[in-house]
């Protein structure tokens, strides 16, 4: 299977998002979504792909050092579990030091105490994060922010304030910057509208020169994919960025579907 975007040569960047569905046992999961089965098709994708940078969203250890083997070893990891010892489920990025050097990195709850770590506030059951990178392209020497972030599919109120909470590190960070993550949340939701607010960010669907897929709905659960579903799993920029093209990948590898949600796929270039 050839890749959706694969390698780019610069000065575009290779950038993606993905939600990785946890491992359930046995018993509570359905033939698709069995870790066992699933685990090598995800392989095989991130190794035909291997975008500069990944945001993954809903990973464990165990599969993020999949990922990080699958991706090679010139990736560097950054971003821990939600929970207050950095344990458990998390948002890491994924990055390749041979293209990009990092900066600086942290991560934040999406609480009303974001330096604290596994915090909640605002509605939401369990802690949210947000893994916030800086980099400097190796070749084109242009700096940027990359954010990654899942935000909680229960509370539309949480799904707000953690959407304002983006917008203004978005706007601390002062750099071009790219946004990732599964927002739960689609393009007309009270939540996109607080991120999109006063045009700070732009949605990299619609501003890619070059779609080279169907607007496909980003979360099938295992099902056929859904051409202009709602898209919950998102790539914004700030418009300094220009998107040259944009994917969303519904293929099986095998008949097997990595994720039940699909990877997005886009070719960025970043202002020297």
């Amino acid at each position: 299977m050839n890749p959706l975007l694969g390698s780019i040569e610069p000065p575009l960047l290779h950038i993606a998002t993905l939600n990785i569905r946890r491992p359930m046992p046995a018993l509570l999961s359905r033939a698709a979504d069995r870790w066992s089965r699933r685990r090598p098709a995800l392989r095989r994708m991130l190794g035909r792909e291997r975008p500069a940078v990944l945001g993954t969203q809903e990973v464990f250890p165990g599969p993020a050092a999949d990922i990080a083997e699958a991706l090679g070893p010139s990736y560097t990891r950054i971003g821990v579990g939600r929970n207050a010892a950095g344990r458990g489920e998390g948002c890491p990025l994924f990055f390749d030091s041979r293209r990009l050097e990092l900066l600086d990195h942290r991560q934040c709850a999406l609480s009303d105490t974001p330096e604290v770590a596994g915090s909640r506030s605002w509605g939401n059951p369990v802690p949210r994060t947000m893994t916030i990178g800086v980099f400097r392209d190796h070749v084109t020497r242009a700096r940027f922010a990359v954010i990654n972030t899942h935000l909680d599919p229960f509370s539309p109120r949480s799904r707000v304030r953690s959407a304002e909470a983006l917008r203004g590190e978005v706007r601390r960070a002062g750099l071009p910057t790219v946004v990732l993550g599964d927002l739960n949340a689609g393009a007309d939701s009270a939540a996109l509208r607080a991120l999109r607010a006063g045009d700070l960010l732009t949605d990299a669907w619609g501003a890619a020169a070059e779609r080279v897929t169907p607007a496909w709905g980003t979360y099938t659960g295992y099902r056929a994919p859904v051409r202009d579903g709602t898209r919950i799993d998102w790539i914004l920029t700030t418009e300094e960025i220009t998107v040259e093209r944009i994917g969303i990948d519904p293929r099986l590898d095998d008949g097997v579907a990595p994720s039940d949600h699909l990877p997005v796929h886009a070719a960025i270039e970043v202002p020297r």
